[in-house]
Order: structure tokens, then sequence, then C-alpha cells
């Protein structure tokens, strides 16, 4: 059943914001920022559950997809497009995809949210299989381009997850894994890129990383796998090897061109190789 009373459509606790400081506005904006790490934290057990299930699934070979409209659905495209220069992993292992496709990620496409049936037909191109796992996210919890994609999943055998800001949602009902981040009403009333976005944000953050390192992507605590793009990503890749290999930055430059990765380094060194 749907939720009648949305919470992320309540009445902000906030009156007259047009009347306020800009100071006054930051602190306030601030002071509703705070409370959504502690409600996050309530959710910890929920999402170890999701990431569990995730790691199962790309330990086969399996894919993850974030599906969601509007803010929802850019937040999941940046954690996923995120990973690889990250991580070192293909672009296609975790992908995000957005009500309107492409267009939809720099500007609103209209009734896009509204259509159930086109979530499916975006996720087919990609040949999706009970292989892999979608996470459907949703402030308002009900969206129908999320809730379609999910409950065709089920029929696919797909398993599911969910992050939405508001209790017993739809896309919650349907998802095998829901995580529900009451967060309450935003500062601004019913704008759910605040709050509701902020808490989404530090989801995935909190899923990729840890799915991300239970695959062994990362080494203590040194991201050894991310892809050199740069000059900063360079330096960074010989500082890493200068820390684990306790040498000078000339040689730790030397190995990281030679090898050209830092794990590769790092590799040949615990191998006794010649570096």
């Amino acid at each position: 059943m749907k939720n009648k009373n949305p919470e992320t459509e309540q009445e902000s606790l906030y009156k007259d914001l047009d009347q306020m400081s800009v100071k006054e506005l930051l602190t306030n904006i601030n002071t509703e920022d705070k409370k959504v790490p502690h409600i996050i934290e309530e959710q910890i057990p929920k999402i170890e559950k999701l990431v569990k299930a995730i790691v199962k699934k790309m330990q086969l070979g399996g894919r993850l997809f974030y599906i969601g409209a509007g803010t929802s659905g850019r937040i999941g495209i940046l954690d996923a497009s995120e990973c690889p220069p990250t991580f070192g992993v293909p672009h296609d292992m975790i992908i995000g995809i957005i009500a309107g496709g492409d267009t939809a990620i720099r500007k609103a496409v209209e009734n896009a949210e509204d259509d159930t049936e086109q979530a499916w037909k975006d996720l087919a191109k990609f040949e999706i299989s009970s292989l892999d796992m979608i996470i459907g996210i949703a402030a308002s919890g009900n969206t129908p381009y999320v809730l379609g994609a999910l409950k065709k999943a089920k029929e696919h055998n797909i398993k599911t997850g969910s992050i939405s800001c508001i209790s017993n949602g739809l896309i919650a009902q349907e998802a095998d894994y829901p995580i529900e981040l009451i967060v309450g009403p935003e500062f601004l009333t019913g704008s759910t890129r605040m709050k509701a976005g902020t808490a989404q944000k530090l989801t995935l953050n909190m899923i990729s990383t840890s799915v991300m390192i239970k695959l062994g992507k990362v080494k203590g605590n040194k991201m050894v796998d991310m892809q050199l793009s740069n000059e900063k990503l360079v330096k960074r890749g010989i500082k890493m090897i200068m820390e684990e290999l306790e040498i000078e930055y000339d040689l730790a430059e030397e190995l990281l061109h030679k090898h050209k990765s830092v794990r590769a380094v790092l590799q040949a060194q615990n191998k006794n190789m010649e570096i």
C-alpha cells in the first residue's frame, strides 16, 4: 500500500526561509545535514546484507545496476562512474541507469519517471540476467520507473535492493534487500536533492567501497588498482609504492613506469622478482 503522507513531502521544520540571513540559512541546512549519518547508522545491518549479496553475485561474474530517476538516478550514475578509475574495474561492472537516458543526467526529461515499462527495456539492453543485481534508488520510495524495474527483475529471478527515504514505500516492499533512510522533512520542503540525496550518496559510497574491498581491489588502505589517468594519480601511486616498499621517490617512480600499476609493482616485490 502506498504511503499517503511520505516523509519526503512533509513541511519543513523551518519557517520564512526567505527572511533568513545567509548565515542562518547555512547553519540551519548544516543542522539538518548532521542528522543523516545517524539515520544511515541505524540501517547498517540491512546495508551489510545487501553488500554481502552483491559480493556473492560479483564473485560469480555478475554485475551491479543502479536504477533511478532525477536526483536519485544521477547519484547512482555518479557512484558507478567513479568505480573504474578508483578501483580499476571495467566500466560495465557497475552500471548506472537513469529514467530518460543520458539526456536526463543534465536536463530533466518530462514524465520519464512515470513510465513503468521503460526501465526493464533499459536494463534489457545490457542482457541482464540472474547473475546480476539491481539497486533501485528513489527518495519517494514509489517512483514508477524504479518500481517497474524491480517487479520485472523478480519475474526474471534477479535479486534486488532498494534505497528510499520513506517508510513502507512500494520499492521497499518489492526489493529483496530494502534500505529505508528516513531523513525526515527537508530544509526546503520537498527538495529531496538535500538530505535525501545526501543519504543516498553516503549509502552508495559505503556499498560500492565495501564491495570493491571484499573483491580484493584494495590492499591495506590503498587503491592499488586505480587508473593512473593524470599526474595527480601518478604521484599518488608513487607515494603508495614508497610507503609500501620503504624506498625513495625516484626508484618508486621508475618501478611504476616499468610495471604500469601499483598492484603490479607490489606483486613483483611479493614474488621476489627483480624490481
